[in-house]
């Protein structure tokens, strides 16, 4: 945990993961948040607005000749997975109806 990220704007953030470039020259970092389509943006702008302290605090950590820029970008795969999870749910709902036998009602 980083302590000193104190915009208002970053809510309850998640890193999901870290791509970087062969050339660490660039991160992007994938993120998902707490909230609306709203707080996401809100928190992509204040994570994109603290990259420099990220970095400063990376470069402390990390001892390395060049810290990549950190490109924040939000990582949507939760939120696919939790539709395809309830669709699925709703087939085998309507599935378990077709299949009831006609006497039962």
């Amino acid at each position: 945990m980083i302590k000193g990220l104190k915009d208002p704007r970053v809510g309850f953030v998640t890193v999901t993961g870290v791509e970087v470039t062969p050339d660490l020259h660039l991160a992007r970092v994938y993120f998902t948040v707490f909230g609306d389509d709203k707080q996401r943006k809100d928190s992509q702008k204040g994570l994109q607005s603290a990259v420099p302290f990220l970095r400063r605090e990376l470069a402390k950590r990390l001892r390395m000749r060049y810290v990549p820029d950190l490109l924040f970008q939000f990582d949507a795969s939760l939120e696919y997975g939790n539709r395809i999870e309830s669709l699925i749910r709703d087939i085998h709902e309507s599935d378990s109806h077709d299949e009831r036998d006609p006497d039962d009602n």
